[in-house]
């Protein structure tokens, strides 16, 4: 798996050194490739926020179906086919965009952490060590302030997606999403104290743009269902 996403990591660590050469400021540069990674992956962010949706719309029907043909597996199985292509719902239809965005994401991940593996620049192994703001090297960690927001904007990005998840997802692992919503905040606080702070704003902006993306996915939800709801009517 780590040579999955170090086979990303190279491309971006020759993106990152382009982007510099033209911008000039390291951590300019790691808030750009992040906005852009974002945008480009909203198509997959979307498709599997969707393919969740529908999902857990059709908790209820699953159920009965289940409860019905609990005697009769082979029929149970026909009829949630049926009622997938019913309704147009690809029950893996969420797993190979998952898998695309963990293999981006985890691929700058490593860059991010150590970026003179992947970055063969001599102007990049300067850069890495700028200042900005208050932070006076990028190549170590930001103790408390840049933790503390990437851990915050984790939070509400978490939140939000809690609030506008669709009730079947919602009752299938509402205590375990209230706990994550909790804990990995501070897992990525305590995470980013220790690394580099350059990795530190990647993820911090990544969640920030991420929180606007689950308001935007809440809309899109609800017209989803209202869609559903008029055909049904």
């Amino acid at each position: 798996m780590a040579k999955i996403f170090g086979i990303m990591s190279a491309p971006l660590g020759l993106v990152i050194s382009q982007l510099y050469n033209i911008i000039g400021n390291y951590a300019i540069t790691l808030i750009v490739i992040t906005v852009v990674i974002k945008v480009l992956l909203y198509p997959l962010y979307k498709k599997q926020i969707m393919s969740m949706a529908s999902m857990g719309d059709l908790q209820p029907l699953m159920k009965d179906i289940q409860n019905k043909y609990a005697n009769d597996p082979v029929l149970m199985r026909e009829k949630t086919a049926e009622l997938y292509k019913e309704h147009g719902v690809n029950p893996a239809g969420g797993c190979l965009p998952m898998v695309i965005q963990m293999i981006v994401i985890m691929g700058l991940f490593g860059l991010l952490r150590n970026p003179l593996l992947y970055i063969k620049s001599d102007k990049m192994i300067f850069a890495i060590h700028e200042s900005f703001l208050w932070i006076k090297d990028l190549s170590q960690p930001d103790l408390w302030v840049l933790p503390i927001m990437a851990g915050v904007a984790t939070f509400f990005a978490f939140f939000i997606q809690n609030k506008v998840g669709t009730p079947g997802t919602q009752m299938a692992g509402g205590g375990m999403q209230k706990i994550m919503m909790f804990v990995f905040p501070l897992m990525i606080v305590w995470l980013a104290r220790s690394y580099p702070a350059g990795l530190a704003i990647y993820w911090f902006m990544s969640q920030f743009i991420q929180i606007f993306y689950n308001i935007r996915f809440a809309k899109l939800k609800n017209e989803m269902r209202n869609k559903r709801k008029f055909k049904k009517a």
